[in-house]
């Protein structure tokens, strides 16, 4: 088995770093919905939402810099255009929402798909000893099934 400069698997490296592209380019499609939802809302609860959306798309900001910065510590090049991120994505892309139930839907939605990326993606670092990724996958996964939680109690559904 041959180590990587961080002492890990090199093989085992090269598929998380792969994986953490897929996870990179679906946070860049969340970013861009949010950054949409977040200019292009409308309504009553339009000052509540507006704050609200930043807030969020100032955290998947954060998230894609976080996962970008993590492929390079394991030897892979990140994803850095928009054709790769089209390529990759799977999460929803929002376009021309205004409304505040479609937006809530499209966060839950593609909240959901980041979960389930992130879920294999804990498995892998895991199985690989690779600790860095896998605690900051936890750390995404905790604070996003709040924020599942916190949009359905906003839409009134159950979990």
């Amino acid at each position: 088995m041959k180590l990587n400069s961080i002492g890990l698997d090199a093989e085992k490296s090269r598929v998380i770093g792969a994986d953490l592209n897929i996870l990179l380019a679906n946070f860049q499609r969340y970013y861009q919905s949010l950054r949409g939802i977040h200019w292009n809302i409308k309504g009553k609860r339009f000052f509540d939402l507006h704050v609200k959306f930043e807030e969020l798309y100032d955290d998947a900001n954060l998230k894609v810099d976080l996962i970008a910065e993590r492929i390079l510590t394991l030897g892979v090049v990140p994803l850095h255009t928009f054709e790769d991120y089209m390529q990759n994505a799977t999460v929803p892309a929002g376009k021309n929402i205004t409304k505040d139930e479609e937006a809530i839907r499209l966060i839950v939605d593609s909240l959901k798909e980041l979960l389930l990326i992130e879920r294999k993606l804990l498995d892998a670092s895991d199985d690989a000893n690779d600790e860095g990724t896998n605690s900051m996958m936890s750390d995404f996964i905790t604070e996003q099934e709040k924020t599942v939680w916190m949009m359905k109690a906003w839409l009134t559904e159950e979990i």
